[in-house]
């Protein structure tokens, strides 16, 4: 009986010690041509979460990441992802709701909304980590946001 109470005054204790919840704020990440994009959580050095809206018709540039990790959800909407099928061609399937995805550092790819999309992504935190790869697969590379060297890549 000892043992039990000291183990329950330790658990209260060390309940102490835990901290608050956070309900951060979204952020806005910056003005996009192809939607809006929204910071939800950060936690420093570990992940981030944000919130992609996507118009129609609107698609982001071939490319890959140095060093960002990420995932996303498919809340709502459909979309075409294109990615390098390992033959130094391209290949693309199709999303819908429900669906997700995972592209770990150096997976070439790029999304394609066909209707208005909703995505959660869950990523490591690199912000601005993007190297734009249309030129390799002889596709146009105009317009969207440029690549960036590795210097210009935040870790938050």
């Amino acid at each position: 009986m000892k043992n039990l109470l000291s183990k329950n005054l330790q658990d209260t204790q060390d309940m102490k010690k835990y901290k608050q919840p956070e309900f951060p704020e979204a952020q806005t990440v910056g003005p996009r041509p192809w939607g809006e994009e929204q910071l939800l959580v950060l936690a420093e050095g570990k992940y981030m979460m944000k919130r992609l809206f996507v118009k129609a018709g609107s698609k982001g540039g071939l490319q890959y990441h140095r060093l960002k990790d990420e995932a996303g959800f498919l809340v709502s909407g459909q979309m075409i992802i294109r990615y390098d099928d390992g033959s130094g061609g391209l290949t693309e399937k199709l999303l819908s709701e429900g669906d997700f995805f995972h592209f770990r550092p150096g997976v070439v790819h790029q999304e394609e909304a066909i209707t208005d999309c909703i995505i959660i992504e869950a990523s490591s935190p690199h912000f601005n980590d993007r190297v734009r790869v249309e030129a390799l697969f002889g596709l146009d590379g105009r317009g969207g946001l440029p690549s960036t060297s590795l210097e210009e890549i935040e870790e938050k």
